[in-house]
């Protein structure tokens, strides 16, 4: 396996097969940290962190001066030309001409894949915002590859934050390729985003089932369950019984609880979640049925949702977790850098992941991300990069920004061919309609207002109304 060059900016740009070839060399690797030396001697790594970080940061920086090369740093934007105005761009051909490998965490999210689309070298991303957080997912199932023995067909229970937590996003993606049964536990208004279930019910295997059950704390202090995704191999008879059939599959028991604090540097100023009803996982809550031989794991840190009476219970792994970041890491950077390479052992393991391409929708037309942190959003990035989606679905029209994976839901579309160059014949119409069923995804011309297709000087179908009776169509 060759990684030399690429970048890693989600989770998807690694297959199953490279995902375990980095874990061989990981392995190699922790049995002789101090032998690897040399690797990458002569080499620069430019460590970016424009947000607090600990264990990332010192683990990247670490892994690199293991490896004999050396690190360059930022660890404030406000210690860089970025606080001036700069943009990401140009900060990324800057950077680019003095290392020869860039590890960037920001809280712009998307902001990773702008510093790769102008850098002329590799880029890992050490975190953007609430979106992803690649290499943790590494280290996640590098623990749960090492404890378990395997990586396939496990149940996974998420618990806490899984609306800003981006390792759990880039955790659930990983785990539904590798065949998981993934149990959504989360705290109330913290719930996983729609895009992400959406992903996972579309481009994977499994199945996502819903539960539309009480959504108080039980009397056991667990959270309240809110989802199921199933592998094919997993019961899908559950969909035809009761809500209840989840809860009961919840007792089976899981290999894995991943536990996750408040995102609270993410909370916008609106929210009003409150640490109160945020249960604590302890001795007393793993005593419960289904827990016995549960691993407890946390991307860490931790505040006040993992007791401390954890750290000496032999299930606790999440300081292994930490520890583990090193080899991974150095693998990682040592086949991206091209002074390694791991060889893939050819497997007829299955695959639970759908190959789904999206039109892409890159037209100008005056639709915006709906996310307040993505950098397609930033002013300063608007000089170089325009906002970019994928239409991932027409039936109802729904767009993915192309950078943080965020969703959004136009009300209007036109056509680029029927108007034929007359003014006249320059007509839009309701976004819920039949009408888009008749349009060439290559030939879709989409608002998000009335005003911005009359400002380009598109009129209404003739049968346009409010309640998106079109042209052709009964009101």
């Amino acid at each position: 396996m060759n990684l030399a060059g690429r970048d890693l900016v989600t989770i998807d740009d690694l297959s199953n097969e490279e995902i375990e070839s980095v874990f061989t060399l990981a392995d190699e690797m922790s049995d002789s940290i101090g032998g690897q030396f040399g690797v990458c001697q002569g080499k620069v790594m430019a460590s970016l962190f424009f947000e607090p970080s600990t264990r990332t940061r010192l683990s990247f920086e670490a892994a690199m001066n293991r490896l004999g090369g050396r690190v360059i740093s930022v660890v404030e934007m406000s210690n860089t030309s970025l606080a001036k105005g700069e943009s990401i761009a140009d900060m990324a051909r800057v950077v680019g001409s003095y290392a020869d490998i860039i590890v960037i965490r920001h809280l712009w999210e998307g902001a990773a894949r702008v510093v790769a689309d102008y850098s002329d070298v590799p880029v890992i991303n050490a975190g953007d915002g609430g979106h992803e957080h690649p290499t943790q997912t590494l280290c996640d199932l590098y623990t749960l590859k090492k404890e378990r023995k395997t990586l396939e067909g496990l149940k996974i229970a998420l618990w806490g934050d899984l609306k800003y937590g981006r390792t759990v996003h880039s955790l659930a993606y990983a785990l539904a390729r590798f065949g998981a049964t993934i149990h959504f536990r989360p705290s109330p208004g913290l719930e996983m985003p729609e895009h992400v279930t959406r992903k996972l019910a579309t481009e994977y295997t499994g199945r996502l089932e819903k539960y539309d059950g009480p959504r108080a704390l039980d009397e056991k202090g667990l959270f309240p369950l809110d989802a199921i995704y199933m592998t094919p191999s997993g019961p899908h008879q559950l969909a035809n019984i009761p809500a209840v059939g989840l809860e009961i599959e919840l007792e089976k028991g899981v290999d894995a609880l991943y536990v996750t604090r408040v995102q609270k540097e993410r909370l916008g100023p609106e929210s009003r979640l409150s640490k109160k009803g945020y249960p604590v996982v302890d001795r007393k809550l793993l005593r419960e049925k289904g827990f016995e031989e549960t691993m407890v794991m946390h991307p860490l840190p931790r505040v006040d949702e993992l007791a401390y009476e954890m750290d000496a219970d032999p299930r606790s792994m999440y300081f292994k977790q930490a520890a583990r970041g090193l080899p991974i890491r150095m693998a990682l950077v040592s086949l991206i850098l091209g002074a390694r390479e791991a060889h893939i052992l050819q497997t007829k393991k299955p695959i639970f992941a759908r190959k789904v391409s999206y039109p892409a929708y890159t037209r100008d037309t005056g639709i915006r991300c709906p996310n307040r942190v993505c950098v397609s959003s930033q002013e300063t990035e608007s000089r170089y990069i325009r906002p970019e989606f994928l239409i991932v679905s027409t039936d109802p029209l729904i767009l993915r920004c192309a950078y943080c994976e965020h969703e959004i839901r136009p009300r209007y579309i036109a056509s680029s061919k029927w108007h034929q160059g007359t003014a006249e014949n320059k007509r839009y119409y309701a976004a819920k309609g039949s009408m888009i069923s008749r349009i060439n995804p290559d030939n879709i011309i989409i608002f998000d207002s009335e005003s911005a297709a009359q400002e380009q000087g598109f009129k209404p179908g003739r049968r346009l109304v409010e309640t998106g009776a079109q042209e052709g169509e009964k009101p």
